[in-house]
């Protein structure tokens, strides 16, 4: 999928004034995992909030969570793993 880019500090990625288009499947999955509920107001439902998980131990619910806003978001979930404090992600779009 190709969208606009956004840079490091998630603000509008500019080259030479002019905004930057491109694969953004990966951007889009890790604005999902950082959004929390809420943040959107046209989506209040949309977004993980990854750092509300941080201090749990129940990864299940993680999991869940990712599995459910991916494929809500159209993507296919092949696989997500949480072990050794690192999130693992098998996804693509449709």
């Amino acid at each position: 999928m190709k969208d606009i880019l956004l840079g490091s500090n998630r603000d509008l990625l500019v080259v030479n004034g002019d905004f930057v288009i491109g694969d953004s499947d990966e951007q889009q999955q890790n604005m999902l995992l950082i959004t929390k509920k809420g943040e959107l107001k046209q989506n209040p439902d949309v977004g993980v909030g990854l750092s509300s998980f941080l201090k749990d131990d129940d990864t299940g619910s993680l999991i869940t969570e990712v599995n459910r806003q991916f494929t809500k978001d159209g993507m296919i979930v092949r696989a997500v793993k949480y072990v050794k404090e690192i999130l693992s992600i098998d996804a693509s779009y449709r």
